[in-house]
């Protein structure tokens, strides 16, 4: 007797909502990341010509970032694309996870733009050569223009694990183009050429962080860990507490996309005839915690025992 048969008998509204509803979401996302790729690669041809002829590490650095952010969003897109697919019987849940693998890829790949970035800016600082600050100044302003575009874009839709990882590529490119800016209007009036790659560490620094923070959170839902704004103990104490409910262990919650999680868990009942009333009750415990896939396996108890949670 498991949610999965309830869900058939008592609310078959609830299983409809989940094989409709959320392709179409997914499919505007995908539309939405498709619009920023093309917004970004755009743009980061005509940074990277506009570097070239400037010698500003700062622009260089901003359009290479932006071709990683393009593969980034290209990325998003497809998993986008991928997890709008129906289950099949290969797949029963399925192909959401795709987002999570998406935010892996590309949570590293910000790593190593960040490393390439530091290496290019040591090297300018031993060897500085001549920048053109007009140049710098012009196209990083339209970059900047263009970056914060496709933010707003990307930050008006759905938010899951994968738009963020892409959104964090492209609010370093915010940053980079706001450094390209600063570099070149510093170099344009004063000639000071080693600002350019001083600020080319300090936004590599600043996207470094948010790099790393996004690496674990990804990480840990890839394989298929509890995410961080969940509880385990405080979430199974919470159903052992439903009435007529004596234990709960064998307790698990993982995601199976970017916003969808699931559940299951053994259930000690002291009154099997009343199961229906009681797994009523823990399926508003776990949705409350926006889980939405559960599955409760009944046990009968076999004395009376106080209310607790087993994590085993």
């Amino acid at each position: 007797m498991s949610q999965h048969d309830h869900e058939h008998n008592s609310d078959h509204r609830h299983v409809h909502s989940h094989a409709h509803d959320h392709p179409h979401t997914h499919s505007a996302v995908g539309k939405t990341l498709l619009f920023a790729l093309l917004l970004t690669l755009g743009f980061s041809i005509v940074e990277f010509i506009a570097g070239w002829h400037s010698g500003s590490l700062a622009l260089l650095a901003d359009a290479g970032h932006m071709v990683t952010d393009g593969a980034a969003l290209g990325l998003s897109a497809l998993a986008a694309w991928l997890a709008a697919r129906p289950p099949s019987r290969r797949h029963t849940y399925g192909l959401g996870r795709a987002e999570l693998l998406a935010a892996l890829v590309n949570a590293l790949s910000m790593l190593f733009v960040v490393f390439a970035i530091g290496i290019e800016a040591w090297r300018r600082l031993q060897s500085q050569g001549s920048i053109d600050g007009a140049t710098v100044s012009v196209v990083a302003v339209i970059g900047l223009l263009v970056n914060l575009l496709v933010a707003w874009i990307l930050s008006r839709g759905e938010q899951n694990l994968n738009i963020r990882a892409a959104l964090l590529h492209v609010m370093g490119d915010v940053l980079g183009s706001l450094a390209a800016l600063i570099a070149g209007a510093v170099i344009w009036f004063t000639g000071w050429t080693p600002v350019d790659p001083l600020l080319s560490i300090f936004i590599g620094s600043l996207i470094l962080f948010s790099s790393l923070r996004l690496l674990r959170e990804a990480l840990i839902a890839t394989l298929d860990g509890v995410p961080f704004h969940i509880d385990i103990e405080i979430l199974g104490r919470e159903l052992a507490a439903v009435p007529g409910v004596s234990e709960v262990h064998d307790l698990h919650v993982w995601p199976i996309a970017s916003e969808r999680l699931a559940l299951s868990a053994h259930v000690r009942v002291t009154d099997l005839v009343a199961w229906p009333q009681t797994l009523e009750a823990l399926s508003a415990v776990a949705g409350r915690r926006g889980i939405r896939h559960v599955t409760f396996q009944p046990e009968v108890a076999a004395i009376e025992r106080p209310i607790n949670f087993v994590s085993r």
